[in-house]
């Protein structure tokens, strides 16, 4: 069943907010009225939510809430170092839908049969069932985030173990992907 969007943009708000408004707007996107995080847990600027490192070769992944703290509904990752000709396969997500926004440099993205240059300060949203993938065409940040959570943060812990992972077809479907293809901007 598709969250609806007034709840999606609630969740991603959470993420781009003051630390100290984020209990307020994670209960508010709840559909769980009694959910809210135990404390409040700011993560500093090109820090990991749980002081880890995390990669998949092409960046620099940084937790910042992790699926957990909001009881299932959201999961937001900061890729820094984004390289050129880097980024995922052209996939879909089954029951997510994914939200872009770019810090620095410009990213290109592919989301369904379009594609978009993104520079600081602009977003774009990866709509569940739709394909949709990214490359940096320069050095790069940003902020993604996923609504549901769904296992997407055991997916990254998982394929940075075996960055191969993450053009397998079955592997992905195991978190509820769907693998399309490879990347239109990668090249050889």
């Amino acid at each position: 069943m598709p969250i609806p969007r007034r709840s999606f943009l609630k969740s991603v708000a959470a993420s781009v907010f003051p630390a100290a408004a984020l209990p307020e707007l994670i209960a508010q996107a709840s559909p769980s009225p009694s959910f809210a995080p135990a404390e409040l847990h700011p993560v500093g600027s090109g820090q990991d939510r749980y002081g880890e490192k995390h990669t998949l070769g092409y960046s620099a992944m940084s937790f910042k809430v992790g699926t957990a703290e909001t009881g299932g509904n959201m999961f937001v990752i900061e890729h820094a170092n984004l390289a050129p000709n880097g980024g995922p396969g052209f996939h879909m997500h089954l029951s997510q839908e994914e939200y872009f926004y770019v810090l620095e440099g410009e990213v290109a993205f592919q989301v369904g049969d379009k594609q978009i240059h993104l520079k600081p300060g602009e977003s774009i949203l990866g709509p569940r069932l739709v394909p949709h993938c990214f490359a940096a065409t320069q050095p790069s940040r940003m902020l993604i985030a996923f609504t549901p959570a769904g296992k997407m943060e055991q997916f990254f812990r998982d394929t940075q173990v075996n960055p191969k992972l993450l053009m397998d077809a079955e592997f992905n479907s195991k978190y509820g992907m769907k693998l399309v293809g490879p990347n239109p901007f990668w090249k050889s």
